[in-house]
């Protein structure tokens, strides 16, 4: 019998994938972004009755209407946004009037006393922890609880990306939730590169057609095409050995001839100082502040941390052997989301969508990991 988990500001699912492939069935989720919901309900075993779109106090207050959902749960996860959250702020994060979000997270804990909890946040929240868990204990009971936390890297487990974050994890079956995380580290994890992630994946061309995100051509490419995969060890990896037959979300966005041509000259590895652009780079009186405008990643490198600042553009991205920026499904591999994981909306939307996403084979690490104390 599979154990239950519910997902809070789930995003497009990237959590919630890696712990159903654990082994968790998602029987509800939460988000208050529309494109992501449709996304998450497109790709994750879970119907549209089971998924809340809407801010979380609604829900909250709301809660009756979806208690049977909520009975017996054995893992609640969720990454709730911190707005208020600084290191020079002093106000307690939990008092915070920016962290809404914080404190309703807590609250449904409160509600559903799940077995586990995660959250996953930015790793400088690591420096708050004592008062974190004070916020955690005294909504939770400390007696109820077993709590530790770790800042774990997704280039440890297997993902092909240096990309550091926040996780807390607590549980009321008796585990010594510090030997969870224990655990988690002494694992034994692939070791690959972004030369396995995108390298086998068809060359693109750029849009150069401003504005025009409908073109789809050999060039431009696809958002979804037949294809044929090379049955690497990362393609066996993320897609757990099985057969996908087409290619979805590898589409290149416009780029100017300026942009062009700088992707073109920069070596991998390299920024916006490289003497190799400095003739063509524009804001050369704000280099100090620029100097990541422009970063063409390296294959034989982890990539550097995907965000959804690719949404606006993908400098800081540049594919280490074409001109041009990674497409949202080679962001998508580098965040291990298997090739037929489809994203929907808009396509700068796809890039959000991956960006936020936690890295879909380090919750599966998680969740294996729990599972055994379940």
């Amino acid at each position: 019998m599979k154990k239950t988990m519910i997902d809070l500001f789930s995003g497009c699912g990237g959590l919630s994938l890696g712990l159903e492939q654990a082994g968790f069935d998602v029987v509800f989720a939460n988000d208050i972004n529309p494109i992501c919901a449709e996304t998450f309900i497109d790709n994750i075993k879970i119907n549209k009755n089971q998924f809340f779109l809407g801010d979380i106090k609604e829900l909250i207050e709301n809660y009756q209407k979806y208690e049977k959902h909520f009975k017996d749960v054995d893992l609640v996860s969720g990454g709730p946004p911190c707005q208020g959250f600084s290191m020079a702020n002093r106000q307690r994060i939990i008092d915070d009037p920016r962290n809404v979000l914080y404190k309703a997270y807590l609250k449904f804990l409160s509600i559903v006393k799940p077995r586990f909890f995660i959250m996953e946040n930015v790793k400088g929240m690591a420096k708050k922890i004592d008062e974190i868990i004070e916020d955690f204990n005294k909504v939770l009971s400390k007696e109820e609880y077993n709590i530790d936390f770790d800042v774990l890297n997704a280039k440890d487990f297997g993902v092909p990306q240096n990309r550091e974050r926040f996780f807390i994890i607590g549980n009321r079956v008796g585990a010594e939730t510090k030997d969870i995380f224990k655990n988690i580290r002494n694992g034994k994890y692939e070791n690959f590169v972004l030369r396995d992630a995108i390298s086998d994946l068809p060359a693109l061309g750029t849009n150069k057609v401003k504005n025009n995100t409908a073109i789809e051509n050999n060039e431009v490419g696809f958002k979804k095409i037949e294809y044929t995969y090379k049955k690497t060890d990362y393609y066996n990896f993320i897609n757990d050995n099985r057969e996908i037959k087409f290619l979805y979300n590898h589409k290149n966005r416009y780029n100017n001839e300026r942009d062009i041509k700088i992707f073109s000259l920069l070596p991998q590895g390299e920024n916006s100082l490289h003497h190799s652009i400095a003739d063509i780079m524009p804001y050369k009186t704000r280099n100090h502040i620029f100097k990541d405008k422009y970063f063409k990643l390296k294959y034989d490198e982890v990539s550097k941390t995907i965000t959804s600042h690719m949404k606006f553009d993908c400098n800081m991205y540049i594919h280490p052997t074409q001109a041009r920026g990674l497409s949202p499904r080679e962001a998508a591999r580098i965040q291990t989301f298997p090739d037929d994981f489809i994203f929907t909306g808009a396509q700068n939307s796809w890039y959000l969508q991956i960006g936020n996403a936690v890295p879909v084979k380090l919750a599966k690490v998680i969740g294996d990991e729990i599972l055994k104390w379940l």
